[in-house]
């Protein structure tokens, strides 16, 4: 290679390198104002830092600005993620809701995410924690983990609210005890306590149940899932003990509008998702088909 065409390669890298570094910094502006928005709007701060986390990192991994960008540069980015169905439906559903917010504040004058076709979720069943395994756990873990525990396995709490709860949301109600507090998407969850675990929690001190030593403020959601999935075996986590409190409730009641409401659900259907048919019920169904 010439002197002449080495300084032209060198030119050419640095202003690949300065345009990315540009890129990036519009980006990452126009990520922060969007963030911003979603505040705005009321969006809880977990699904504030998901959906900028998401665009986030898409815009890295192309090294692009996002008003470069057509739908074949964004289908060509998730076709090649290794990804479950319900994480690419995930970033799909944080792109559409970044390019129609960019739309509508005249960033742009189309949205590329628009035509990016649905993600059809597989129909999974429901895997709850089996009972065994979450004695188990409960005898090995300390206060404060069984306490994360039990708001889980019992009360049927996300991750994400587990790790903002604080000890106010322990509200008296008509019969005893309730937590009161936002829940996924900002709408206002209330959730009955059993005694024993109103009482553990009223005898903390005001504040975040579960706070950070790290930093101001309480376990991020992704702190908390790790906890409680070191005290289970492999294969079981915060979200299957999710699924043993839908279980576990509609075995007892046969009321799944009841259980939808423990759960924090909008739709039944969603409900009907983590919720085990009982075998005694199945067998009663099979019972009457072969009496008829």
């Amino acid at each position: 290679m010439s002197r002449g065409d080495a300084a032209a390669e060198t030119v050419a890298a640095a202003v690949g390198i300065a345009a990315t570094v540009s890129a990036m910094a519009i980006s990452e502006h126009e990520i922060n104002t969007w963030a911003t928005w979603l505040r705005a709007s009321g969006r809880p701060e977990t699904t504030v830092g998901l959906r900028t986390y998401h665009v986030r990192r898409v815009m890295a991994e192309i090294g692009t600005d996002p008003w470069s960008l057509g739908v074949e540069d964004l289908m060509t980015y998730l076709a090649g993620k290794a990804w479950s169905p319900e994480t690419r439906r995930s970033y799909r559903a944080s792109l559409r809701a970044f390019y129609a917010w960019a739309q509508a504040t005249g960033r742009r004058t189309d949205s590329p995410a628009a035509l990016l076709p649905p993600v059809k979720l597989p129909r999974r069943v429901p895997r709850p924690t089996p009972d065994e395994v979450y004695r188990a756990a409960l005898e090995v873990a300390d206060e404060r983990e069984r306490l994360m525990l039990m708001l889980a396995a019992v009360c049927g709490l996300r991750r994400g609210e587990i790790a903002g709860l604080r000890r106010e949301h322990v509200t008296p109600d008509l019969i005893g005890h309730s937590l009161v507090f936002g829940g996924k998407g900002g709408h206002e969850r209330r959730v009955p306590l059993p005694e024993d675990l109103a009482r553990r929690l009223l005898e903390l001190p005001p504040g975040w149940v579960f706070p950070s030593t790290a930093r101001p403020g309480p376990l991020t959601p992704a702190h908390v899932g790790k906890v409680v999935s070191r005290l289970l075996p492999e294969g079981w986590t915060c979200h299957t003990l999710r699924h043993r409190c839908a279980t576990v409730a509609y075995r007892a009641t046969r009321d799944l509008r009841a259980v939808q409401e423990l759960l924090g659900h909008s739709k039944p259907e969603t409900t009907a998702l983590y919720t085990q048919v009982p075998d005694d019920a199945v067998r009663a169904a099979i019972a009457a088909t072969s009496a008829a």
